[in-house]
């Protein structure tokens, strides 16, 4: 049975709070054995936590990763979240559904939508947001 901390939601906070720390490695802690995270708008599938780990150490920054949770939304066995992600230099906003089993995430499919200019001028209609 699922304990209450172990719900999908918690276990991705603790996965946004694990990387905030910009240790890539101790994010392991939360991922399963088997972790699998996809990125369909690259084509890319990264196997495994030393994976992951490393692919983030590696990862070109100006700075220091800052992640803002916008929002989690879930249940037990599924979470997706909102994360706003900067370095101090690039702006980026991730979408990312999480599989977890028994507290451990086994799959990440992640979105990282790009921002883009309204495609005619509809500014009667709309607000826009800062």
């Amino acid at each position: 049975m699922t304990k209450p901390s172990d719900s999908a939601v918690h276990v991705v906070q603790e996965f946004w709070r694990l990387m905030a720390t910009n240790d890539f490695f101790a994010v392991k802690e939360v991922l399963s054995q088997d972790f699998v995270l996809e990125w369909p708008q690259s084509n890319e599938r990264i196997r495994g936590a030393t994976n992951f780990a490393l692919l983030n150490t590696e990862y070109p920054a100006r700075g220091p990763w800052v992640f803002t949770i916008n929002r989690i939304v879930g249940g037990d066995g599924e979470a997706v979240s909102d994360v706003s992600v900067t370095d101090g230099v690039l702006r980026a906003r991730a979408i990312s559904f999480f599989t977890v089993d028994d507290g451990s995430i086994t799959k990440i499919v992640e979105f990282w939508p790009e921002p883009y200019e309204a495609p005619f001028d509809r500014s009667q209609f709309v607000e826009r947001l800062e």
